[in-house]
């Protein structure tokens, strides 16, 4: 079987990508109708619409203006959804959380956000990741473009039920590269035979200029090192500003990439917005290239091994 490009065709920027059994789950920034849209598949290319898996935010955020979710399965078997809102105490985004039975919901927001930030312009983009021995980590992006300041990727331990923080942060990785513009965000650790890979997203998001890099790490806390190959996606003929990436490892081995990207002929529009996207990525001694971004027919992932 094959597919073609974008595998979802209306706005749904910033996926956040869950596997649980033979479903992937895929958690996006608000839309006019919900403040999480969840898509559904079986198969990383046919996506069902499934409604506002959040339908209230926690009540130190602003309504209609949540970013980036991710979800986390914890040892105990809840979920636990890292989302980014608007402050209602000052002009700042803030990393919150919100909990559920199942991934699809609805998940019961915490009272108080996770990480604010607000002398480094707030805090996006929350990445969590389980190390081989269990240890869990968030990920996340201070708004330093926000005000002016430089931005960093920053890692720190969470607690087993992922709702609290452990230890002390580490930057990893900050926007000094000129391709990278006033923004690095949207970081996502993965793990590919043994080494640690942090990929991120750079430059400004309503412009053909945004596009992924990635940068090797030592361990999941760091140090990391950017690639100077970098970008490793950008703009095409086809797709502007391809960003915001989340790699899918299947049991045959092979890693996917599902990103948003705009329209070429209307970037920054709402109609249709950012678009969904999948492509394949190879490993190719010991660095991640991406195939695309890639509007003809290709072959479709196969999900089951």
């Amino acid at each position: 079987m094959t597919f073609s490009n974008p595998v979802y065709t209306s706005n749904f920027p910033d996926p956040g990508v869950l596997q649980v059994g033979d479903t992937f789950y895929a958690y996006g920034t608000n839309s006019p109708a919900a403040n999480i849209p969840l898509l559904t598949s079986t198969d990383l290319v046919h996506w069902t619409e499934k409604g506002d898996v959040l339908p209230e935010v926690g009540k130190w955020a602003k309504t209609g203006d949540t970013w980036a979710p991710e979800v986390l399965r914890t040892d105990a078997g809840k979920y636990v959804m890292y989302y980014t809102a608007s402050w209602t105490k000052a002009y700042r985004q803030c990393i919150g959380t919100a909990v559920a039975d199942t991934p699809d919901g609805p998940f019961t927001p915490t009272d108080e956000p996770l990480i604010c930030q607000d002398d480094e312009g707030g805090s996006i983009d929350a990445n969590p990741f389980r190390d081989t021995d269990g240890t869990l980590y968030l990920y996340w992006k201070n708004d330093g473009n926000r005000v002016g300041e430089p931005t960093h990727l920053y890692a720190q331990k969470l607690s087993a039920d992922g709702l609290s923080l452990v230890g002390e942060r580490t930057i990893l990785l900050t926007n000094d590269k000129p391709w990278q513009g006033a923004v690095i965000e949207a970081p996502e650790m993965v793990l590919n035979d043994g080494r640690y890979y942090l990929f991120y997203s750079a430059n400004a998001y309503d412009s053909d200029k945004y596009a992924v890099g990635y940068a090797t790490c030592d361990t999941p806390a760091g140090p990391c090192h950017d690639a100077p190959e970098n970008p490793i996606l950008k703009s095409s003929a086809s797709a502007a500003g391809p960003g915001h990436c989340y790699p899918v490892t299947l049991p045959d081995g092979t890693t996917w990439l599902l990103y948003h990207a705009w329209q070429p002929v209307a970037i920054g529009s709402a109609t249709p917005g950012r678009q969904m996207w999948l492509d394949r990525l190879d490993w190719v001694d010991g660095k991640p290239v991406v195939h695309g971004p890639t509007a003809d027919p290709q072959p479709a992932p196969l999900v089951t091994g």
